[in-house]
């Protein structure tokens, strides 16, 4: 049949509330890949963002089209929809656009909100309104639960349940095997081969277990061989070239080796004692427990009348306590004030830091008329830049109504071998990748399987059927607008989690995100669920 063009509006609506739909998923979901690695320090902001832009994009394109026609045949029954195609055309435009007008609200406001649920709600609703409860495959009783709405709501029991049990078996091997064992840091580094070898082949299992377009052409064995084979090559890559670097940084403290002596491998173990490091020298491994303190530090710091720590920011990027007495300033706050640095009250509303902390890229405005040199280019700056021009560590541990005293929360949590945990951080980083890339593969779905069925009715002017291929320029196009999502506005979402849940270090960041994945990888390519990406994260 020849394309619909009388509704080209239609397909041009879809294109738009499509892209932020995306953008929203990019700006909302992004923070349940990437708020553990920044906030327990393994990576900074910006190089998450720069990851999480880069793998999200390479996940959406590369196995975004299985989950995506899960989305768009399995919820609704099309064939209601034989005699009038263009009323399934309309009612998915109109599906989109009520997600994404929904996710924009709540990215605003800052509720890490369950993307899929919302376009699987838009398209239920669409589909009840237009022929009928019976128009929604609610569940199919020959296919268990892969078939219908049902798969959609226990993903909503399995999904927090899994991905919690994974991460709890993860930081419990971790914890008794290595952190809490004498000599942690010689245990830990025997670990980290494995780690890396057991994520390997969960990436293995993401690209081959019906992966988008990639095709083994191998089953049962031979599939079971090459998730075994890879695991173990990297698992020896790493044992062989990591582990003696890592070896003569923390444990021969070899300050003078950089990420790029890596290849050198065993070499690194026949290099001479470093010498002392120079006076003034900054480096080495950083602490992963920076600015949080025990019960006992904390107890003892507020007993002994020099409490009420507030941060502010220098031009240096280091912060400055300032302390006050701890009746005084109990009573400020009861009365809503709060010590200023000069020691006079200022109210909460007036203090100089209620802007959210920034790293200095972007700048003041500069003096000016809007067209003028300086102006335009400070705007392109905020355009581009603002969105990572944030300080995630210090806006996390802004105590607030909900988060309650951090401090106190935070005190509860032990502190292991810092040495350790930064074994861990390798590790973090690694499985961030692996979390983001497959969030990409199943999240661009809520986007891109509206559109790809709006652009099929639209092309053909007919139902595409359930086996119609989603086109490689809508993965595409769903992919970069989450990626420009997560660039320019993931860090109000990122902000409102991370240590305003949990204090975040190294281990426990590996553990959540290697629990998490697995739980999405599972869900994505063996069950065929639609799952809701913030549900793994939280429940870890």
């Amino acid at each position: 049949m020849a394309p619909l063009h009388q509704y080209d509006y239609i397909l041009a609506a879809g294109l738009i509330f499509a892209f932020l739909d995306a953008w929203n998923i990019g700006a909302n979901d992004v923070a349940n890949s990437w708020a553990t690695s920044v906030s327990s320090r393994s990576v900074t902001y910006i190089q998450a963002m720069f990851l999480a832009s880069i793998l999200e994009f390479a996940g959406a394109v590369g196995v975004g089209a299985r989950v995506a026609d899960t989305i768009r045949t399995k919820v609704l029954d099309i064939e209601q929809f034989e005699a009038n195609p263009a009323m399934l055309m309309l009612g998915m435009a109109c599906a989109i656009t009520a997600s994404s007008l929904y996710l924009t609200v709540c990215t605003k406001i800052g509720l890490p909100v369950s993307t899929t649920h919302t376009i699987m709600g838009g398209v239920i609703g669409m589909g009840v309104a237009t022929v009928g409860t019976e128009g929604v495959v609610w569940a199919e009783f020959d296919k268990g639960i892969n078939g219908g709405v049902v798969q959609v709501f226990l993903a909503w029991i399995i999904a927090p349940g899994l991905s919690g049990a994974f991460g709890a078996i993860v930081f419990t091997i971790t914890k008794y095997g290595v952190l809490v064992r004498s000599n942690p840091v010689m245990k830990g580094l025997i670990t980290v081969p494995f780690y890396f070898g057991m994520t390997s082949s969960l990436v293995v299992m993401l690209l081959i277990w019906k992966g988008g377009s990639i095709k083994t052409g191998l089953n049962g064995a031979g599939e079971a061989g090459l998730i075994v084979g890879v695991g173990a090559a990297v698992a020896l890559i790493i044992a062989v070239f990591l582990v003696p670097w890592l070896y003569r940084v923390i444990i021969k403290d070899d300050w003078q080796l950089r990420w790029y002596n890596i290849p050198q491998g065993p070499l690194l173990l026949r290099r001479p004692e470093p010498p002392v490091q120079p006076e003034g020298h900054t480096g080495g491994i950083k602490d992963y427990y920076e600015g949080h303190l025990t019960k006992e530090e904390l107890n003892a710091l507020r007993a002994g009348g020099a409490h009420t720590q507030d941060e502010e920011a220098t031009p240096t990027g280091e912060t400055k306590e300032v302390s006050k007495d701890v009746s005084d300033a109990d009573s400020n706050r009861q009365a809503g004030v709060l010590a200023g640095a000069n020691g006079q009250p200022v109210r909460a509303a007036e203090r100089s830091d209620d802007k959210s902390p920034t790293l200095g890229l972007v700048g003041e405005r500069p003096e000016g008329p809007w067209n003028s040199g300086p102006v335009l280019k400070w705007r392109l700056r905020w355009v581009f830049l603002r969105g990572v021009d944030q300080d995630i560590h210090k806006q996390q541990n802004r105590s607030n109504a909900l988060a309650g005293d951090l401090d106190e929360i935070h005190s509860h949590v032990p502190h292991y071998d810092n040495r350790a945990e930064y074994l861990y951080s390798f590790l973090q980083i690694m499985t961030a990748c692996v979390t983001s890339f497959a969030h990409g593969a199943n999240d661009v779905a809520n986007a891109i399987a509206p559109l790809a069925t709006i652009y099929d009715i639209w092309k053909t002017g007919a139902l595409a059927g359930s086996k119609s291929p989603v086109p490689v320029w809508i993965l595409v196009y769903g992919g970069a607008a989450i990626s420009l999502g997560c660039w320019t506005y993931g860090y109000h979402i990122m902000r409102n989690l991370g240590n305003r849940l949990t204090l975040h270090s190294p281990s426990r960041g590996f553990s959540m995100e290697l629990g998490a994945v697995t739980t999405i990888i599972l869900a994505t390519q063996l069950s065929t669920l639609p799952l809701l990406t913030p549900s793994p994260m939280i429940s870890c």
